[in-house]
């Protein structure tokens, strides 16, 4: 039997496949892994592909038009005030200096130039860092924070990173990258309401962007990532600390040599804040001009790129700031301190303790020269305070006298200055400190142009960002006295003369008389001196002297009068308290009538706006004043208003006001005003060429200070103003009006010579021996 080889695959007993290797799996795992990869990015491609086409159009990038706030500027092109959504200043890239795009770049951007919109190299570099678990890092491109701001929401979805990613390709295909840069560095946010780093300059520093240091620019390039975290206002620690970091980037970089980066690091940066926001304080005349503007425009106001120009010029509004701000603190001085405006508790641990005191000190901001400061350390020598920005300052000797019955230890405790107190403080000229405190007295100044009314300085109150209410143009007050000179001249009008003998004696009048109460008006020092000239009586600002004067010529008849000058009839009621000033007036619409003395007699109205423009420098309004010299303005007789005139001067010269002669000049005329009970405090003066006003009191009346008037609270403030003002202007002579003889030492209209009209009122009311010889000799007495 023959025999054969069995069949291997038949014969042999069954045995497993054989075992796959490791190896042969994870070629598995990878193709499929990569499959999926490859089918996920055909998905991704085709879906992008499909969306490309219908991302939108890039033309609000290609012709970028921002939205241009409304601009407010003086008459001399400084800007003094910006409004809008958008405060933004456009400048192109060639304008913006090498310093601040690197800075921009360094922080944001490094590989601006080199990436094609999407920087793959950053994304991996920031990946592999957060994944080791450093802080958190992004790597967004330049061009996709454009993409971003422009067209799309803010919402953090894989979806709108796709689209973030297409449209900074769409920009790169479609712009250059100084095109892309130029739109960035206008378009960002930078806090403070600021749009692009040329506004922001100007907001955070007062400077032109061309001007500003490497320090600033770092400072200006942190802002971006967080404005409000990185403000140097409101977290200039923060601040500090970012912009030190941007500072070491570009040093790294090589974007700045080793000298300019330890220049940069050690530079002391003077930030701005709000109150000084322009480098000049204007604040209530941008307002002004504002609301003046909107009424025109409405809301193309604040996005057409508007350029007001205004009347008033930098110097004079310097002047009457400084002025005004000098005069309410001599006031201060006068008067108690009031004690720190706060407490806290100050924590041990240094770091828990710095930011309590930032966080309360941001709750009282600077007035200028008027700092916030903490109190770290307080005895009845020396005190020891820190400041918002971080610097710690000592104050003793004169510099405590303030608030020195409040060192003790006896002071009530919620009064005294100690520890964790918030005070204020000031430095007088020098580098001594001293202890200060907000006031709680407002103030107003306005000077205006006597010729035509252009408004020259407007400062509304102490402080704009702690009081908007404008009281130049919004505080109805008692004039007082500086009314009388309305009430001089009607009576000229009805046969009196600055001769007229008047007596300056007690008066009252019964309530059949008044209308009202029982009246027993007084003057103001409770002195009288019995008969006097009218003009003498204005010189001394005799009470008695102005209500017989409006009791002759009648109350109905020196309201009407009034009129002429720019006052109300309904605010001035026709009582004889008018004599006395008990009416209301603003001190906007006293310079207006105080201009007609001034010029001569006619009538001219404050304006504030010479002129409105578009964007393009198109004017679309021109201002059309009233101008003196046109008789079509005259409201009263040239006459008129030089005999008031020479009245005023006296006030000057031998009245309440004789201060003003620290001026040394001969044209200068004016009246001081305190109304009843020292609530208002005013003067009012001019040349011949230029009127202002100056006014104190509280918002809510009440005293200013038994002895306070508008001598010595008014007066200060209209003087300093005028010695900048007035520097290098001749003196101006007044020429003698057609019409008016001299007859001793005084001037008479034509038509009442001497021994004519209204000789005298109310001489012997006394009944003394010398008083009636007077009073025999005298016709058309009053009483």
């Amino acid at each position: 039997m023959s025999s054969s080889k069995p069949d291997a695959s038949t014969s042999s007993p069954s045995r497993p496949a054989r075992a796959r290797s490791p190896k042969r799996l994870l070629l598995i795992v990878l193709g499929s892994l990569t499959g999926t990869a490859l089918i996920g990015l055909l998905i991704v491609v085709f879906a992008l592909a499909m969306a490309y086409p219908n991302l939108p159009p890039l033309d609000t990038l290609t012709d970028y038009r921002p939205k241009m706030p409304l601009r407010i500027f003086s008459a001399d092109n400084v800007l003094i005030g910006e409004f809008g959504e958008e405060r933004r200043n456009l400048v192109h890239i060639k304008d913006i200096p090498e310093v601040m795009k690197k800075a921009v770049l360094a922080i944001e951007d490094d590989r601006f130039y080199q990436h094609g919109g999407v920087d793959y190299t950053g994304i991996l570099r920031a990946a592999v860092h957060n994944a080791t678990g450093g802080a958190k890092q992004g790597a967004s491109t330049i061009t996709q924070q454009v993409a971003r701001n422009f067209f799309l929401s803010s919402e953090q979805t894989l979806k709108r990173k796709a689209y973030e990613v297409l449209l900074a390709w769409k920009i790169e295909q479609n712009l250059t990258k100084d095109q892309i840069l130029e739109v960035y560095m206008n378009q960002i946010y930078l806090g403070q309401r600021a749009y692009g780093f040329a506004s922001a300059a100007q907001i955070y520093f007062g400077k032109n962007l061309k001007d500003i240091t490497v320090a600033e620019a770092a400072m200006l390039a942190g802002l971006p990532k967080a404005p409000s975290a990185y403000n140097p206002v409101v977290n200039p620690k923060r601040a500090r600390t970012r912009q030190q970091y941007i500072l070491q980037r570009m040093h790294m970089l090589g974007y700045i040599t080793p000298a300019q980066f330890e220049t940069a690091k050690a530079e002391q940066l003077r930030i701005k804040n709000d109150s000084s926001e322009f480098g000049v304080h204007a604040e209530y005349v941008a307002e002004m001009a504002r609301q003046l503007v909107y009424e025109q425009f409405k809301e193309e106001t604040y996005t057409r790129g508007l350029n007001v120009f205004t009347t008033i010029t930098k110097a004079d509004q310097d002047a009457a700031y400084l002025a005004l701000r000098r005069g309410v603190m001599e006031y201060e001085k006068r008067h108690p301190y009031r004690g720190p405006e706060s407490y806290i508790e100050i924590p041990q641990a240094k770091e828990d303790a710095d930011e309590a005191i930032e966080n309360e000190l941001a709750e009282h901001p600077d007035s200028d020269d008027i700092i916030a400061a903490m109190v770290l350390q307080a005895t009845p020598t020396g005190i020891t305070a820190v400041t918002a920005s971080g610097e710690e300052v000592k104050i003793s000797g004169t510099g405590l006298a303030f608030a020195q019955n409040w060192l003790s230890s006896k002071a009530p405790a919620n009064r005294r200055v100690k520890r964790g107190a918030v005070i204020r403080i000031s430095q007088d000229g020098g580098t001594a400190w001293s202890v200060t405190q907000m006031p709680e007295v407002q103030s107003a100044f306005v000077a205006a142009d006597a010729t035509d009314g252009a408004i020259r300085a407007l400062v509304g109150g102490f402080d704009y960002n702690r009081n908007k209410f404008n009281h130049v143009t919004q505080a109805w007050r008692q004039p007082g006295s500086s009314f009388k000179p309305f009430i001089y001249s009607a009576s000229l009008e009805r046969g009196l003369s600055p001769a007229t003998i008047i007596n300056d004696a007690p008066i009252s009048f019964d309530a059949g008389q008044t209308g009202g109460q029982a009246w027993e008006p007084k003057n103001y020092d409770n002195k009288y001196e019995g008969p006097m000239t009218m003009r003498r009586g204005l010189t001394k600002s005799k009470n008695m002297i102005s209500i017989r004067i409006l009791n002759k010529i009648g109350a109905k008849y020196g309201q009407e009068y009034t009129t002429r000058f720019g006052f109300e009839a309904e605010k001035n009621p026709p009582y004889l308290t008018l004599a006395l000033g008990a009416g209301a007036t603003t001190p906007l619409q006293l310079a207006g009538a105080y201009a007609v003395f001034a010029n001569g007699g006619f009538r001219v109205s404050p304006y504030l706006i010479s002129k409105v423009t578009d964007s393009s420098g198109k004017v679309l309004s021109q201002a059309t004043p009233d101008k003196s010299g046109d008789e079509a303005n005259r409201v009263i007789d040239a006459r008129n208003a030089f005999l008031v005139d020479s009245m005023l001067k006296d006030v000057v010269r031998f009245g309440t006001a004789t201060k003003a002669l620290s001026l040394k000049r001969t044209d200068i005329s004016g009246k001081t005003g305190t109304t009843n009970d020292s609530i208002d405090a005013w003067f009012a003066g001019y040349t011949p060429k230029l009127v202002g006003i100056a006014w104190i009191g509280y918002d809510q009346p009440k005293n200013l200070g038994n002895k306070e008037t508008g001598g010595g609270l008014a007066l200060p403030i209209w003087i300093g103003y005028m010695q900048k003002a007035l520097k290098g202007v001749p003196n101006e002579e007044r020429v003698v009006p057609e019409g008016l003889v001299m007859a001793g030492d005084d001037y008479y209209y034509v038509e009442n010579p001497p021994g004519t009209g209204v000789q005298s009122l109310d001489i012997g009311a006394r009944g003394t021996p010398a008083e009636e010889k007077v009073k025999d000799a005298v016709k058309n007495e009053l009483f």
